[in-house]
């Protein structure tokens, strides 16, 4: 695919994994629509990549539970570009209790944003995707997928990100003969404004990546020739302990 000129969709864009990796694929030279819930902070982060890379950048306030926000997501993406060439799902929140002590509206919560969110904004995008026959869905998953069990604390979260994985993997097989292409990055603990608000992980940060390796997982995705699809790239600390609970049971999101 030639990136440049290109069209991409980031969400959960403001800062962290999204900001970095909306960075990332302007550095190749594709535009970009990002979207986040808080529209300063997104329309700080468009300025900022703007300005260094020299492409257009679309800021766009967005709840990605929302299904009228996908739409106008979508719908002010193709007004601006015409067309939507890459879809890079990011959005997530999180949630780590033992079970039994597990708020109840936070299933619902996490259901609608780290599921439903990509799997509806994937249905909007990818009929144009299939006339153009091309097109890149990338997608953050979890590391903590390729635990069995699932990390203690952490399986409602958990087997959400495994449904999802399951989806993406059967979503490129159903749609590959269409040239497009389907990633899942299955990202470890990373050092983020996410987790630098928890407890006694960034204490010892040889336990926390950089957003750098998931930047290069991401750069790898969409630069590898038309006829290669990296379906799943797992990018794991070595120092990460996932047998046991690295996130606290209480802890304070941004933002929440």
């Amino acid at each position: 695919m030639d990136l440049k000129g290109r069209v991409a969709i980031v969400t959960g864009a403001s800062r962290g994994i999204g900001k970095a990796l909306a960075s990332t694929a302007a550095s190749l030279g594709i535009n970009l629509a990002i979207a986040a819930r808080q529209i300063e902070p997104l329309k700080e982060t468009a300025d900022e990549i703007a300005k260094k890379y020299k492409v257009e950048v679309l800021p766009v306030e967005c709840d990605v539970t929302k299904l009228e926000d996908l739409e106008n997501l979508v719908n002010k993406t193709k007004e601006k570009y015409g067309r939507i060439d890459i879809l890079i799902n990011n959005a997530g929140i999180s949630s780590q209790y033992p079970f039994e002590k597990q708020p109840i509206e936070d299933f619902e919560k996490l259901a609608h944003t780290n599921y439903l969110g990509y799997v509806r904004l994937i249905r909007l995008v990818i009929n144009d995707m299939i006339k153009q026959k091309s097109g890149a869905i990338i997608n953050m998953v979890s590391g903590s997928t390729l635990c069995d069990p699932l990390p203690r604390t952490f399986i409602v979260y958990s087997s959400l990100k495994v449904g999802l994985r399951a989806f993406l993997k059967g979503l490129f097989w159903e749609i590959r003969d269409y040239g497009i292409k389907v990633t899942s990055l299955l990202p470890g603990v990373t050092d983020t404004d996410l987790t630098g608000k928890l407890k006694n992980v960034t204490e010892d940060t040889s336990r926390l990546m950089s957003t750098e390796a998931i930047e290069n997982a991401l750069k790898f995705a969409l630069t590898v020739p038309a006829n290669v699809c990296p379906l799943e790239i797992a990018i794991i600390n070595q120092q990460t302990p996932w047998v046991a609970p690295v996130i606290p049971f209480k802890q304070q999101h941004p933002g929440k």
